[in-house]
């Protein structure tokens, strides 16, 4: 991991962010080369921020420019169709919610700002376990979510693609 020259607030998205997070995930999209799954509208990203779920987001300390994002959801709410093929091939336990997306900028990446996302849900949440996809060809996300802890439990297909599914449930706590 390198050494991050910058510091950052980890806290909860505002409505002041939606932009922000917005025009991050537009640039990590499917449409410009990114890994992500999907695509993310501004009305997207407005109603995932709007549920009742954390949103957690990194800003940097010196611009307060936002650099990372990381959604959740409760499983009984989720609709799109990907994450509910997710739901299909590992439920998770009781408690469980849908971690992600996770969206970090290309700035920032390798310098634990992850680490740092994580913790802050993983408080949210009280510890309950994450359940996440990730692509079977996203090499540096499944090893960053192994640096976690976070384990493969299930594997899916779905739209032509071969996913992983995560959880922390065995993670070091």
């Amino acid at each position: 991991m390198r050494q991050s020259s910058h510091a950052y607030r980890i806290g909860t998205a505002q409505a002041a962010d939606i932009d922000a997070i917005t025009a991050l995930l537009q640039a990590n999209s499917p449409s410009q080369g990114g890994s992500l799954t999907g695509e993310f509208s501004r009305d997207k990203v407005a109603a995932m921020a709007d549920g009742a779920s954390p949103v957690i987001v990194a800003r940097r300390v010196l611009d307060g420019s936002v650099v990372g994002v990381l959604f959740s959801a409760a499983t009984a709410t989720v609709q799109a169709p990907v994450v509910l093929a997710m739901l299909a091939a590992y439920a998770g336990s009781e408690n469980a919610y849908v971690y992600g997306p996770v969206c970090i900028a290309a700035s920032e990446r390798g310098q634990g700002l992850l680490a740092l996302l994580y913790s802050a849900m993983r408080a949210r949440h009280g510890g309950a376990e994450a359940v996440l996809f990730i692509r079977r060809d996203n090499l540096g996300s499944l090893r960053a979510h192994a640096r976690l802890g976070m384990r493969e439990v299930a594997t899916f297909a779905f739209d032509g693609a071969q996913f992983s599914v995560y959880s922390d449930v065995i993670a070091v706590q």
